[in-house]
């Protein structure tokens, strides 16, 4: 595999939090908000076009969820600028993950993926 383009590069990082006070665990609800901070390290400015997220439950049931921008929102990010956004998702579980990418448009007309590791949506307490 070849190493990344450094002109197009675009780092994720994702701090998730469960609410309590959204969550409905006798009725298997479990509201999770996640902080996802897009920061382009890359040499080119580029705008985020669409998500794709794969989210997977604590009995590893996935879902996909796939759309434009993020929260009703295409950020264009010039080299070292980074964008903040706030968004959540509904589980069946106390337990679960989420990851997936962004579709980014860098100005010279590269397309390319920015990669969302994976990262946890965990009740506290939930994970021994």
């Amino acid at each position: 595999m070849s190493p990344a383009d450094p002109r197009y590069q675009i780092d994720v990082d994702v701090v998730s939090r469960h609410l309590p006070e959204q969550s409905l665990p006798d009725e298997e609800r479990y509201a999770f908000a996640y902080t996802v901070t897009l920061h382009n390290r890359g040499e080119v400015a580029a705008k985020l076009l669409s998500r794709h997220w794969i989210i997977t439950d604590g009995n590893a049931k996935v879902q996909e969820v796939r759309g434009a921008g993020v929260v009703g929102e295409q950020p264009h990010l010039e080299p070292g600028q980074s964008h903040t956004y706030t968004s959540g998702c509904m589980l069946p579980t106390p337990v679960g993950s989420m990851h997936g990418s962004f579709r980014m448009q860098a100005d010279d007309g590269h397309g390319f993926d920015a990669p969302i590791s994976p990262f946890r949506l965990a009740v506290p307490g939930a994970l021994h």
